[in-house]
């Protein structure tokens, strides 16, 4: 088992891990995923481990059931246990993020994980990462 600095949120079935730097926006985005129906795993600290060939997220004990709300402070949230990963979030400004970029992969504990640049702070931020869910998951294609 690992630990990472990255939050998590489980969303329609499919755990997402959400990676920046500090102050990127990880924390702020899982609340707005929340407000959408995403359940909490983790916010800062992801406990992250291949089981039986599955990615799993967990949270550090310590920090379970715990949301940092910049400009409110740590405040108590519901969570669920565990998540499979099905989707890595990396937090970037929009000039650092490509128009038309090539599906990316990263290897994470040996398993082959999507990855998905984008600015959190964006309006479309929740739908964008509706959308490529969806690609995901088959309902939609990507055309380039």
């Amino acid at each position: 088992m690992t630990v990472i600095h990255a939050s998590c949120i489980e969303f329609s079935g499919s755990g997402i891990l959400i990676c920046g730097d500090s102050g990127s926006g990880k924390s702020d985005l899982c609340l707005r995923m929340l407000d959408t129906g995403a359940n909490l795993v983790a916010d800062d600290q992801t406990q992250i481990e291949n089981v039986g060939g599955r990615l799993t997220a967990s949270c550090p004990e310590r920090l379970r059931g715990l949301l940092e709300i910049r400009g409110i402070g740590i405040v108590t949230t519901p969570t669920v246990p565990e998540a499979e990963i099905r989707l890595k979030l990396i937090l970037q400004p929009t000039e650092k993020i490509a128009r038309m970029p090539a599906l990316q992969t990263e290897s994470i504990e040996g398993i082959s994980i999507p990855v998905l640049r984008m600015n959190p702070f964006e309006a479309s931020a929740i739908l964008k990462i509706k959308t490529f869910l969806s690609v995901l998951n088959g309902q939609r294609k990507v055309i380039t």
